[in-house]
């Protein structure tokens, strides 16, 4: 019987759970809340790295740096926040923790508890040089526990298996190890504990009654003792002591039903058949009971009450051993409880990291790069539809004159003139410093055109405008000057762009005084006419800024100094400003006989080139033709940059 209760008992503290149920109680905060408080994950330990790329340099160069700290306790009365940990001296293994604020929290060394006040670190290992800090947070436990459910993935290896894989995520390797192998540790012996648990109970349950049991059994002895000794010697006959052993076996019997019951009533229903089998066995037990009683009446007195004392001797002996019994076989399944789980492989860390993948990066940088630079240029292409076909202008009734490349030459004369040294004409004027170049050869050609062009102006006064900045106006200008005047023409080129002209940096020559001077009266003609050193070739600065750059244009001494220039030089060529921006192109085109528009290769767009050329129009002004400027395969750069924007064409004070 003990066999066969022995091994029922070990059936009933066995346990097959499913594979999620396990995955579960492995996340649950029952197991992971106490690796977090063994390996103190409440504190979170960062190097301070450079932003952005200083992490992925010290991966590369192996540099890595590390703090390992076992125990830290702020205040509770601390708000929660981040700390900053600053090694000393690294071979002594000393260390400053300082708080958000630049205050000094405490001073430690490596091994070795450092206390202030409430505060307590702990730092069992320290792998960095002087200098290099860290940032030590401490936060809740609940976070933590979270931290780590988020990262740890628990699956099942194969279908219906049983067999789970644990795996972690980190930057260091020792850690996600220790990390791993205790919540494998843990979740082995909460199984053990689990399935010994009902045995536990059991086993304190019966411990909590046998004192009673026992007593009830001394307490039986001594009534009988006593009824012997007040009666004399009481002996029972044959069928008495039959009767007796009958009553004690059935007692037994029913007691190890209620035994039974109780095990039975955990697993089954009342209408289960083992569970009906075990209360007809109990009533035909009862019965037989009752019919003994009937044939104990039957006895003389004496003999009854005996018989009684005896029964309830021998019954209170039988439980009670029969507890004791129980109490062994539970305290050997206890002590042989072994979980239904085990660890087949301990933790270890992959030889290659996980992530970040170099390779994978590296080609989807390349893919997204790729992709960027395309998206990119798509989204130029459909904001800012530059022309870049000489038909399109044509298209709307302006002829083309010349098409002026992009010039690598003159993107190092730019350099030069925005540098602060002394430089000539040489330096810094195109046709003069590369007459070979490609873009000079398109301003020859240029020249031939407006030969023909000009022969039915008015006047030889040519004005150069566009509808905004940044599209090589000046450029057109002063280097198509100096393309006449080489040709044995008086050229005087005038910068009429008062509020923002730049074009003393190609003619390299002061630009006060100038036009501005000029039209307020403060100087003549002759004072404000310079030489930049081009044979046959004068130049007129913008001069200060005036407050009112439209009106003057407007002044009676405009028209006088063009009527001399034109009476005086073969070519007058005005550089005015964009037309979409100011009116004074317009002012200014009055007086010219031949006006050219420039504009920049995939920089301006169709509709704004007609916007341009009726705006003039509007104003009396008729367009001879248009020159485009910076021919590239792909328009990529700008010349000279104005440094606002199409429509806004502020006034901007110079430094005198």
């Amino acid at each position: 019987m003990s066999a066969m209760l022995g091994g029922e008992m070990s059936e009933m503290f066995s346990s097959d759970s499913t594979a999620t149920t396990e995955i579960e109680i492995i996340k649950s905060r029952m197991v992971l809340g106490k690796t977090v408080d063994k390996l103190n994950l409440t504190t979170v330990v960062t190097p301070d790295y450079m932003p952005v790329i200083g992490a992925g340099l010290a991966r590369l160069q192996g540099e890595s740096i590390a703090a390992h700290i076992s125990r830290f306790i702020v205040p509770d009365y601390v708000e929660p926040k981040s700390f900053t940990l600053t090694v000393d001296d690294a071979k002594q293994g000393t260390y400053t923790l300082t708080d958000s604020e630049g205050k000094e929290v405490l001073k430690g060394k490596v091994g070795e508890l450092a206390e202030q006040g409430d505060y307590r670190l702990f730092v069992t290992d320290l792998n960095a040089q002087n200098g290099d800090s860290f940032t030590v947070s401490k936060i809740s436990r609940l976070d933590a526990i979270q931290n780590l459910q988020r990262n740890l993935a628990v699956s099942e290896r194969g279908k219906q298996t049983g067999i789970l894989q644990l795996s972690l995520t980190g930057p260091n390797k020792a850690d996600i190890t220790a990390i791993l192998n205790d919540i494998s540790q843990n979740y082995f012996l909460q199984n053990v504990e689990r399935n010994s648990a009902e045995a536990e109970n059991s086993l304190a349950f019966l411990k909590q009654h046998l004192p009673d049991i026992k007593s009830q059994l001394m307490a039986a002895e001594d009534k009988l003792n006593r009824y012997r000794q007040a009666n004399e010697s009481v002996d029972l006959n044959l069928e008495a002591k039959a009767a007796l052993d009958t009553m004690v076996g059935v007692e037994a019997q029913l007691n190890e039903l209620t035994f039974k019951e109780s095990d039975i009533s955990q697993r089954f229903t009342k209408e289960h058949p083992a569970y009906i089998s075990l209360l007809d066995k109990r009533k035909t037990l009862l019965a037989e009971k009752a019919r003994l009683s009937k044939r104990v009446e039957k006895l003389p007195k004496t003999q009854r009450e005996i018989l009684r004392l005896m029964r309830d001797v021998e019954v209170n002996q039988q439980i009670y051993v029969q507890l004791l019994n129980k109490v062994q076989e539970l305290s050997i399944v206890k002590a042989s409880t072994v979980g239904n789980v085990r660890i087949l492989d301990k933790a270890q860390a992959a030889s290659i990291a996980v992530k970040p993948k170099k390779s994978l990066i590296v080609v989807l940088a390349t893919l997204l790069g790729g992709m960027l630079a395309v998206g990119i240029a798509l989204l130029r292409a459909a904001f800012h539809k530059g022309v870049e076909n000489p038909d399109e202008i044509e298209a709307i009734g302006l002829p083309v004159y010349a098409s002026i490349p992009m010039s690598d030459w003159q993107s190092e004369l730019e350099k030069k003139q925005k540098s602060k040294k002394q430089l000539t004409v040489q330096d810094t004027l195109l046709a003069v410093s590369n007459p070979a170049d490609l873009s000079v050869e398109a301003l020859r050609s240029l020249r031939t055109s407006l030969h023909f062009a000009m022969m039915e102006a008015k006047n030889n006064i040519l004005m150069i405008s566009g509808p905004s900045p940044g599209i090589g106006k000046s450029f057109v200008s002063a280097n198509m000057a100096a393309v006449i005047a080489k040709a044995g023409q008086r050229v005087l080129v005038i910068d009429a762009d008062m509020r923002k002209g730049r074009m003393e940096r190609q003619m390299s020559v002061s630009h006060k005084p100038g036009l501005s001077d000029f039209l307020c009266g403060q100087k003549s003609i002759n004072e404000i006419i310079k030489q930049p050193g081009v044979e046959n070739l004068d130049y007129i600065g913008r001069g200060d800024v005036p407050p009112n750059p439209s009106e003057l244009l407007m002044h009676p001494r405009m028209k006088e100094l063009l009527d001399w220039a034109s009476a005086n030089y073969d070519m007058v060529v005005v550089d005015t400003p964009p037309i979409l921006a100011v009116t004074d192109a317009a002012i200014v085109g009055a007086h010219a006989g031949t006006t050219l528009l420039v504009g920049r290769f995939g920089q301006n767009a169709i509709k704004e080139i007609e916007v341009t050329k009726q705006r003039f129009e509007q104003n009396g002004i008729e367009i001879k033709g248009f020159i485009l400027n910076a021919v590239v395969r792909k328009a990529s750069s700008h010349y000279g940059q104005y440094g606002y924007g199409y429509y806004n064409y502020a006034y901007e004070s110079d430094k005198k």
